[in-house]
């Protein structure tokens, strides 16, 4: 029986994220999520703390992410640990906490109303709908 490792992280994607297929027919899109926590001191005094994570997703999912994961994107991840173990040149162990991402979900873009694009047939609401529903699992 497999012991209980899941998480569920939302945040805004640090750079675009990228594929690389390392064997043929096998997708990883790897990019950075930044997640803010605020909270307060004893003091009374607000601070910001802001932690950085790598992700990884694979298959269907990684083509997705490639396509919609671009740099500020808000996103939520539900995903799991992975630990990758190697021995360094030294012959030392080192070691990395990862993220799997198990699930997507895009947050909606919102374009400025001083923001100009191609993609003006698109309408607003359309373009909201569809982020919202813009969901990939496997």
């Amino acid at each position: 029986m497999n012991q209980l490792n899941s998480l569920i992280l939302e945040g805004n994607i640090v750079k675009d994220a990228e594929l690389s297929e390392p064997m043929k027919g096998f997708k990883v899109c790897k990019f950075s999520l930044a997640v803010n926590r605020f909270a307060k001191k004893s003091s009374g005094e607000s601070f910001e703390e802001v932690s950085f994570f790598d992700i990884e997703t694979y298959g269907k999912t990684a083509d997705y992410c490639e396509k919609n994961g671009t740099k500020g994107r808000s996103i939520r991840v539900v995903g799991r640990l992975k630990q990758n173990r190697w021995k360094d040149t030294d012959g030392k162990s080192q070691s990395k906490i990862l993220i799997i991402a198990e699930h997507i979900e895009f947050k909606p873009v919102f374009q400025n109303s001083s923001e100009k694009s191609s993609n003006q047939t698109e309408s607003k609401f359309e373009n909201q709908n569809q982020s919202m529903q813009e969901e990939v699992a496997f």
